[in-house]
């Protein structure tokens, strides 16, 4: 066990945390940044990126985070392995975080960039059949499905585009919404209706997802929201791609929270209600969620985070000196 000690802790990755380290390092706050369970966030488990800036050809999300982190640390970021599992900043600066390795992190500011994480349906089956035959990131197994039969489920953004992805590997894509219409961008809307490999089935809930005698997933038991009737549905695999969740449990009762659980901020800022401790990217953003204002979100952080240490300095520097008794 050891103890790590910086002006800027920052803990999560991904374009929030990876923009903040860059701006705080060349800022001389020799960040730490404490990965978490998944190095780089989201745009891990991401294929083509075509919309984050400087780029004229897609590029790949991996490569996009493996390029951010190799900059962080080049201008002077130390990257941690660690998770962590508790933090302390009721008493103010310098704030304190413990990892699941035992060793502790002390910062003079605080920037939680910890974004979010898939969310789950919650039905008979789902998690039992994690990973033989159920899966929430059509990028990191729809691999292992080509030329079989996949189902995903829900009908924003996440579903339209993980069902976009897997027809690169199945000819038989089903879509299944509880609505009669999707709430993903009508681009993507448009992209769907427009491939023959996928079909949408509407009105329609999962009510538990089934094994078959080799235990992975057989099929579907739907229920159709206006009728209430079941039916079933064979698939090879079901993707649940109904959005995510801020990944804040960790600040339960220590920062306030909307009731999404996402970090409140000041207005326009990345600013908690505790000075010196702010919040980038997703894990405060339940409105935009794309990559380029999470590290805008974490390049305020850092400026910010900048400001309130030249404050704690000249504070420092306005305290009367204390005279030595004779």
């Amino acid at each position: 066990m050891a103890t790590h000690r910086t002006k800027m802790l920052i803990i999560g990755s991904g374009p929030a945390g990876y923009s903040a380290a860059i701006y705080g390092a060349r800022a001389m706050m020799e960040p730490i940044v404490v990965q978490g369970l998944q190095p780089g966030g989201q745009l891990t488990i991401t294929t083509d990126v075509e919309n984050y800036p400087g780029y004229k050809d897609v590029v790949q999300g991996p490569w996009l985070m493996e390029q951010m982190q190799a900059q962080a640390e080049h201008v002077g970021t130390r990257m941690m392995w660690d998770t962590i599992v508790d933090v302390d900043i009721a008493g103010g600066s310098p704030f304190r975080a413990v990892g699941d390795s035992g060793d502790e992190y002390i910062g003079d500011v605080l920037v939680i960039a910890t974004g979010a994480q898939a969310k789950w349906l919650g039905a008979p089956g789902e998690q039992e059949l994690g990973g033989k035959g159920v899966s929430a990131c059509a990028t990191c197994d729809g691999f292992f499905y080509r030329g079989k039969k996949v189902a995903v489920i829900g009908g924003g953004n996440t579903a339209v585009e993980e069902a976009l992805y897997l027809t690169n590997h199945s000819d038989d894509v089903t879509l299944i919404h509880r609505r009669d219409e999707l709430r993903a961008e009508k681009i993507l809307q448009e992209r769907v209706f427009a491939s023959d490999k996928i079909k949408p089935l509407w009105n329609k809930s999962v009510d538990s997802f089934e094994a078959g005698e080799d235990g992975s997933l057989h099929h579907l038991v739907l229920k159709d929201t206006q009728t209430g009737e079941t039916s079933t549905l064979e698939v090879d695999g079901a993707f649940v791609a109904i959005g995510h969740a801020p990944a804040t449990e960790l600040f339960k009762g220590k920062l306030p929270m909307d009731d999404g659980g996402y970090l409140l901020v000041d207005a326009g800022t990345p600013k908690t209600e505790v000075p010196g401790v702010f919040a980038c990217g997703d894990v405060m953003d339940h409105i935009y969620r794309q990559a380029v204002t999470a590290a805008g979100t974490g390049c305020m952080a850092a400026l910010d985070a900048e400001r309130f240490l030249a404050t704690l300095d000249f504070a420092k520097d306005e305290m009367p000196a204390v005279e030595a008794a004779e």
